[in-house]
């Protein structure tokens, strides 16, 4: 059995370990106990911070999802599954249906990706729609049409301003756009 201690640290024990002496106390002086304690409280604080809470991931600044309602005229952005954002959006002249063919002004149906932006756009914040992909022009082929393309999601001519978004053509974003 250990009996006797001994003191290190500078400010804790005797004026002697200051000194750059070591002293020795016996195995039920004051100063032992007085160490036993700050043990104890160090090894608990350390303990507990260990114990910390898991910090809550990292959220994107983006939104993972843009879901357009066509009979509904909007088009909701969504941030790890929930709506973020809702803009009233217009359509095409003909927005009833699936897009065929280059022409039919109609807005594309299906799962799409907003792949890139125009930055000398004439339009506010002119994003393009990977219209069409592999069915679309399989259908297209077959129908003997063109099924088009360089559909864009934009809002208003840059020499208007407006407090509402209103987009042009409808579509889905960052890496999946659905409309219905």
């Amino acid at each position: 059995m250990i009996d006797r201690w001994f003191f290190l640290a500078r400010g804790v024990a005797s004026p002697d370990v200051a000194r750059g002496r070591l002293r020795w106390c016996s195995a039920g002086g004051q100063r032992q106990q007085w160490l036993l304690a700050l043990m104890i409280a160090l090894v608990i604080a350390g303990l507990s911070a260990g114990c910390a809470s898991k910090p809550a991931p990292p959220t994107s600044p983006y939104v993972d999802r843009v879901l357009v309602k066509k009979s509904e005229r909007t088009m909701e952005l969504h941030k790890d599954g929930a709506v973020y954002r809702t803009y009233r959006i217009s359509l095409g002249d003909q927005p009833r249906g699936h897009k065929f063919q280059e022409g039919d002004e109609r807005t594309p149906e299906g799962n799409y990706v907003l792949d890139w932006r125009n930055p000398n756009s004439s339009f506010y914040k002119s994003i393009h729609v990977s219209y069409p992909n592999d069915l679309d022009r399989t259908v297209a082929r077959s129908l003997g049409v063109s099924p088009g393309g360089m559909i864009m999601i934009h809002g208003l001519p840059n020499w208007l301003s407006s407090p509402v978004w209103p987009m042009n053509i409808g579509a889905a974003t960052g890496p999946t756009v659905a409309s219905r």
